[in-house]
């Protein structure tokens, strides 16, 4: 946190990103550490409705002055590319003052493909890539062993 690095997380649904993420966030907020947690799809969202109600400005400023910004679930929904130069322009602000943390299922050899305009995706890619600890989880789904776990029959179901 105090050297403003990134963190990037990767890995298949369920694998435990959002949880792993969370984790970071909430030391974060015990250590005195001003986060903010976004879903992705509601952050663009966010971004939509501040360019339509005139928010957007008071919604970057609260966004860069976070020490900590996590974006959960990046590329898991199609964005206008107006949104993508919003995010951006978040990466910018943030540059040298926070920490950004995003997760996706997508590794980032495919993020060019998410963005679909490739300078900003090399602008975007720029800013994070650089000074991030790069995460990449493997594995099944955390959600499936949970399942299987709660359908054993317990003592008192015989």
């Amino acid at each position: 946190m105090q050297q403003h690095r990134n963190c990037l997380i990767t890995g298949p649904t369920g694998c435990g990103k959002t949880y792993l993420a969370c984790a970071l966030g909430h030391q974060a907020c015990r250590d005195g550490h001003r986060t903010l947690y976004y879903y992705a799809p509601k952050l663009f969202r966010a971004l939509q409705t501040g360019q339509v109600d005139g928010s957007l400005p008071s919604l970057l400023k609260k966004l860069a002055r976070a020490a900590l910004v996590i974006i959960d679930d990046f590329g898991i929904a199609a964005v206008a590319g107006k949104q993508y130069r919003d995010l951006l322009e978040i990466l910018d602000d943030r540059q040298g003052v926070g920490a950004t943390l995003i997760t996706s299922q997508f590794p980032l050899n495919q993020w060019h493909e998410i963005i679909a305009d490739a300078t900003v995706a090399d602008a975007i890619l720029d800013r994070l890539v650089h000074n991030a600890y790069r995460i990449e989880l493997k594995g099944e789904s955390m959600r499936k062993h949970s399942a299987a776990a709660s359908s054993k029959p317990t003592p008192s179901d015989s």
